[in-house]
């Protein structure tokens, strides 16, 4: 669309979106087949608003990325066992390879569609993610920004062997954290702690107290970079697409060390005060606790050990640690030497946050393009990353990940606004919870998810992909309570999932069913070739512009909204101009003409978010892809056909959007 016609059509500011776009979804472990909040919790709405985008500014301007994450102790935890109970024979890379190919064969009937679903130990995208890791762990190194840390590993000393992040398991150390599920250095709620700090340890190789023994890793200098996050997360709270629980997440860590102690602690406290580090001790009269508060991290690491030693009970606040690079389990991508340290392996959560530079050059390789023009999509100021995400991630996406893209800038002046060909922020979108049945359901967990794939015996994907994407998880936590597996669930209550997709399998399908044999019947199949009256135009410019508007700030829920009222007040218009007694043909015409001017722009508008019934849709009105462009959004069907535009013939009773089968059995009863 020129920019004469976009002043003409479009009177009011537009969002701006990027020359070129690179959209992530948050990659699924390669330990497990997909489970309904891998796709319904994050990935469809990257899908989606990777699809809007390759629609908004052109296809050839998106790459959209994600991919299974085939290292980590999990990964290698998981194959242990299965092969151990007799579940699966094979090596632990087939166990992945497995897992991977499941996966992909899962977002395919889901219609989610990356331009690369790769493997971070797999294939081709292997290769290139060692060389990515490589490249990005040394420069790191050569700039100055990690350090050598020795620290205690947890030994299970019945078995002779180091234990790996997910062969020990205790009690989340850090305050407020309700996590029993605390692993060697990390909870699975994505807090960060020291391993000697976690409480209650337990090897799960033999069910005994580890001891601990002193190993050296790499680390990044994550608390060098705190005033640049603080900059940083300042301007996050100023912008409308990004939402609060992503900088009020990353704001918890941006504080000092502090220690909190409980009250029948506090004379033996205070017999070690002089002995420790330099804090300030912070009262607060209401509490079942103190907190003491430090200037430099090593001092709270100090006063930890000091308290241990005298048997103390504390818990350690949110806070900025060194952010460790490397370990010693064998299943990683291999580190560089650096310094004449050898031998050592990357940890998982590093790489997964750069494994999406590597999915993108495979993806470039793979097209016969130069892996080079990666740094088109990931360093231009032209080009944004938008990186879909679950809540409990927001630590490593939303504080490990832009430290270490500020640490990579070439400049001697960091700052927390890149310059064009250094790797700029991205844009982070975290959803909430998805919860299922009002809990919060996970594989290693006592409330376990259906897997996604199960999902699909009950409903079609674009009845699931609809009520996800209208559930609002942007903005706070949300259940899905799908009526088969909701035991409280009564014979007559309405299923959720089954009613949001009637607004497509009832109300647009019926209009689009009526025009096409309205059409068929009284014209011989032949399209109007005619424009719109202009209160069409206006009503359609009107939801496009809503429609955009909420897109450019994620707010899927919105779009959905969106949709509901045009499809409806569209169908109110067929059921009064339709009759069935058509005397007067021009009229006619006229009215079919609105009304497939209705059924094209809700088409484009659900396209992100339904692809399999608006790509039928497409089909059946015999016009190519140019109709989901946005450059033309606003045209009528006959710019795109030439005159005496003949429809495919739509046979009786054939739908665009249904229910499941199941469904209509579960109706007839």
């Amino acid at each position: 669309m020129s920019d004469k016609n976009e002043k003409k059509n479009f009177e009011i500011p537009r969002p701006v979106f990027p020359k070129r776009a690179v959209v992530t979804g948050g990659m699924p472990y390669g330990n497990k087949e997909l489970h309904f909040g891998h796709v319904g919790g994050m990935l469809v709405f990257a899908d989606t608003y990777a699809r809007f985008l390759r629609d908004r500014i052109g296809k050839e301007n998106v790459i959209f990325v994600s991919g299974t994450d085939c290292y980590g102790s999990p990964i290698a935890e998981g194959w242990r066992v299965k092969v151990a109970k007799g579940e699966f024979e094979g090596s632990l890379e087939d166990f992945v390879a497995r897992n991977h190919n499941k996966q992909k064969e899962t977002l395919a009937a889901y219609g989610i569609s990356p331009n690369l679903f790769g493997a971070s130990g797999l294939g081709r995208s292997k290769e290139i993610h060692a060389d990515v890791t490589d490249w990005f762990i040394s420069s790191l190194h050569k700039k100055g920004q990690l350090n050598q840390i020795t620290t205690m590993q947890f030994f299970d000393e019945k078995a002779g062997v180091f234990l790996n992040g997910r062969q020990v398991i205790g009690k989340c150390p850090v305050e407020g954290c309700t996590s029993e599920k605390g692993y060697a250095d990390e909870c699975d709620l994505g807090h960060q702690y020291m391993p000697e700090n976690l409480l209650n340890p337990v090897s799960t190789l033999t069910g005994e107290t580890p001891t601990m023994k002193p190993v050296t890793n790499w680390y990044f200098k994550l608390r060098d970079y705190e005033q640049l996050m603080k900059d940083w997360v300042e301007e996050l709270k100023k912008r409308k697409d990004i939402r609060p629980v992503v900088w009020k997440t990353i704001d918890e860590f941006l504080k000092p060390p502090v220690i909190y102690i409980k009250r029948e602690f506090e004379d033996k406290y205070n017999e070690l005060r002089a002995s420790m580090p330099e804090h300030e001790y912070l009262e607060e009269k209401k509490k079942p606790s103190f907190t003491i508060q430090f200037q430099k991290l090593q001092d709270c690491d100090e006063a930890c050990r000091i308290l241990t030693a005298n048997g103390i009970r504390y818990r350690t606040g949110k806070t900025l640690v060194p952010f460790r690079l490397t370990g010693n389990i064998e299943w990683g991508v291999p580190a560089p030497v650096m310094d004449g340290v050898e031998g050592l392996t990357v940890w998982v959560w590093p790489e997964s946050l750069w494994a999406p530079i590597s999915f993108t050059q495979t993806y470039l390789e793979s097209e016969g393009r130069p892996r080079e023009e990666w740094k088109d999509y990931w360093c231009s100021k032209e080009s944004t990353v938008y990186q879909f995400i679950g809540q409990d991630n927001i630590y490593f996406y939303g504080i490990a990940e832009p430290a270490m893209w500020m640490a990579q800038q070439e400049a001697d002046t960091k700052t927390a606004s890149p310059a064009d060909g250094e790797l700029q922020l991205p844009v982070i979108v975290a959803n909430h919870h998805i919860l299922f049945l009002d809990k919060k359901a996970s594989s290693s967990g006592a409330v376990k998810p259906p897997m996604a794939d199960d999902l699909l015996n009950h409903y079609t994907p674009e009845q699931l992909r609809m009520h996800w994407l209208g559930l609002g998880l942007g903005q706070r936590s949300v259940s899905f309570m799908p009526k088969p597996y909701n035991p409280d669930a009564k014979p007559d209550d309405a299923d959720p999932v089954v009613k949001d997709g009637l607004l497509l399998s009832n109300v647009y399908n019926r209009m689009i069913r009526t025009a096409f044999y309205t059409a068929q019947k009284e014209l011989d199949g032949i399209m109007p070739d005619i424009a719109p009256e202009e209160k069409f135009l206006e009503d359609a410019k009107k939801a496009v512009l809503e429609y955009e508007r909420h897109m450019s700030k994620f707010a899927f829920h919105q779009c959905t909204y969106v949709l509901d009222s045009y499809i409806r007040n569209g169908s109110k218009y067929m059921a009064k101009a339709l009759t069935g007694d058509y005397p007067d043909k021009d009229a006619l015409k006229q009215s079919l003409a609105n009304l497939f001017y209705m059924i094209r722009i809700a088409g484009v508008l659900l396209h992100p978010m339904a692809p399999f019934g608006t790509e039928k849709l497409r089909e059946y009105l015999d016009v190519d892809e140019r109709i989901w462009s946005w450059d033309t959004i606003l045209e009528p069907l006959n710019h795109f056909t030439g005159t005496s535009h003949k429809l495919k013939f739509l046979p009786p009773r054939t739908d665009f959007f249904t229910r499941h089968e199941s469904q209509f059995a579960a109706s007839e009863e």
